[in-house]
């Protein structure tokens, strides 16, 4: 068993606070613990660099990151007031972002953040579109990260037709439990030539997002080298998601049913009204 499997969703949950005006947040030092850095000066660095990035993405580090002060106990009824930050669910997402990868914890910490940010960011983009206006947007985001994640396998040392072919399904038999591009086809009745991308609802398309871009970046921060690496991390990725839908209650991909009408049905029924 992967010591990575230690890690679930109350790993971070459990340190979870929220305000009198429910909004979460979590604190630094809490946060340092998990991620099992000694030193607070040396976890100050990795916040440091979340700032940074945060800023650089167009946003206010002030609104994630908040200085604020705390008193601890000393043993004896001695207390000492000490520094701590609040941060926000998107300030810990960039926080493990930039921790050391080579930590089981802050792999599964990045993929667990990046879904539930990207998921809160779903959410409050989705609230206006029904199942098919969702199903239409995730698999047109897909579509270009897919782009991205190619590019990132080839830079990874993935060239041949075949060899991305062996990639992709690498990914599928992570997230799906072990079943493949053919099993996921047979147990959808789909043709050879039908994507099964295309005949997914929103909430198995979202699976699939998460595992794309979430490969896609493991493999550029980590400049990942090899045929065999890149393999595996798309499985470990996959895996991972699959183990976060699992501590979250989610119904596994592969038990999702498939939607009667295809996206690319879907988008001809959308030209036919518009021309009407």
């Amino acid at each position: 068993m992967s010591n990575i499997e230690r890690y679930t969703e109350k790993t971070f949950e459990k340190i979870k606070h929220v305000t009198e005006d429910g909004m979460e947040f979590w604190f630094a030092r809490e946060l340092q613990e998990v991620l099992e850095y000694t030193e607070w000066r040396n976890f100050l660095k990795v916040i440091d660099k979340a700032k940074m990035a945060c800023q650089t993405s167009g946003n206010r580090a002030l609104d994630h990151f908040v200085d604020v002060n705390k008193m601890i106990e000393l043993g004896k009824g001695a207390q000492r007031e000490i520094d701590d930050i609040m941060l926000s669910r998107y300030a810990c997402y960039l926080t493990v972002q930039n921790g050391d990868s080579r930590k089981e914890v802050i792999a599964f910490g990045q993929t667990y953040f990046a879904i539930q940010t990207r998921k809160q960011e779903m959410d409050d983009n989705f609230t206006q579109l029904d199942e098919d206006g969702k199903r239409v947007e995730l698999r047109n985001s897909i579509v270009g990260f897919n782009k991205r994640l190619a590019d990132a396998a080839q830079n990874a040392g993935i060239t041949a037709p075949k060899e991305y072919a062996v990639f992709q399904n690498k990914g599928y038999q992570g997230l799906y439990g072990g079943f493949g591009v053919k099993d996921i086809h047979q147990r959808k009745g789909l043709r050879k030539s039908q994507h099964i991308l295309d005949h997914m609802g929103s909430t198995e398309l979202a699976a699939n997002y998460f595992r794309i871009t979430q490969t896609e970046e493991k493999l550029r921060r980590e400049n990942i080298k090899g045929k065999d690496k890149a393999n595996t991390t798309h499985y470990v990725v996959g895996k991972t998601v699959r183990k976060t839908i699992e501590e979250l209650g989610g119904t596994m991909p592969e038990e999702l049913p498939t939607p009667e009408k295809s996206v690319k049905e879907l988008e001809k029924d959308t030209q036919k009204y518009l021309k009407q």
